[in-house]
């Protein structure tokens, strides 16, 4: 694989280790952060003080590959667009990966910015949360061109176990609704099963011993039954961000006419647990909304 130098915008609980994966794997990688004292962190964590840039343009200067990674649209236009934005140092032939779950309407006006300048754009939004992030197993899904792809994908699967080009720029995006979609009706249907079996007076534990060795079973049932049983929802993607992801869907159906019943249920539901100071929560806490 070819060493090529690299910006990582966007140092949170998942850009942090991703970030810290290409710099193990040798590749050059200047940092930025709005919050300075986490990439302060990070520098000291990869013994690389001058990775540390003060903007964002200043992080991209000279990058082959520049990586976002923040937490919605108007986050990702404030760190590529303007004086200060990636845009306005990034060389003409290098790309930029945005691992934002955004709209897909970002991305085309990303695509299309990108373009008059000369440089690749690639959507590519991520799936298997903090653990898949600091393990390096994330799934990525993207969106753009086969060159553009090509040239970044051996650098993303320096934190990937898998990723794959689902079309043109866009399809990452509209394929990570996809998941979360499918994400916010399993968890439901989890939370449901499992407090019918708290009422019924069942053993959690061997009901999901059983359960999970025939078609109930999913990884959200393997790794967040026993936690949603003790009443603990400290471990996973918030509900806050959750909302953010289904409401993108959920504006994506009404332009698509794809009916999304069920998620905007379960959006709905989501706003229950918000409304118990739940927003941090993660999202199997669900199962706390059908206790009360």
């Amino acid at each position: 694989m070819s060493v090529l130098k690299t910006a990582f915008i966007g140092l949170g609980v998942m850009g942090y280790p991703m970030a810290g994966h290409l710099a193990k794997a040798g590749h050059p990688v200047r940092v930025f952060n709005r919050t300075t004292t986490r990439a302060d962190s990070w520098a000291q964590d990869h013994a690389d003080p001058a990775a540390v840039a003060a903007t964002p343009a200043e992080a991209a200067k000279d990058a082959d590959l520049v990586f976002v990674c923040v937490g919605n649209d108007d986050d990702v236009r404030s760190v590529v667009f303007g004086d200060q934005g990636v845009l306005a140092t990034m060389q003409p032939g290098a790309t930029l990966v945005d691992h934002t779950t955004a709209s897909a309407s970002l991305a085309r006006e990303l695509a299309a910015a990108a373009a008059q300048r000369s440089l690749g754009f690639l959507d590519a939004p991520v799936s298997g949360g903090q653990a898949g992030a600091e393990n390096g197993q994330l799934t990525v899904m993207v969106g753009g061109d086969e060159a553009s792809f090509e040239r970044a994908r051996p650098v993303i699967e320096v934190y990937a176990k898998a990723a794959r080009l689902m079309g043109p720029v866009g399809s990452g995006q509209l394929t990570k609704m996809v998941n979360q979609i499918c994400i916010a009706g399993i968890l439901q249907g989890l939370s449901e099963g499992l407090h019918f079996a708290e009422q019924a007076g069942l053993d959690l534990t061997d009901v999901v011993a059983v359960i999970s060795k025939g078609a109930a079973q999913s990884w959200q049932m393997e790794n967040r039954s026993a936690t949603m049983a003790k009443g603990e929802f400290e471990f996973g993607f918030a509900v806050n961000w959750m909302r953010k992801d289904l409401q993108i869907a959920l504006d994506a159906g009404r332009t698509l006419d794809a009916r999304l019943p069920l998620t905007a249920l379960v959006d709905q539901f989501y706003a229950d647990v918000q409304s118990y100071d739940g927003g941090r929560w993660d999202t199997s806490s669900l199962i706390e909304r059908l206790r009360r």
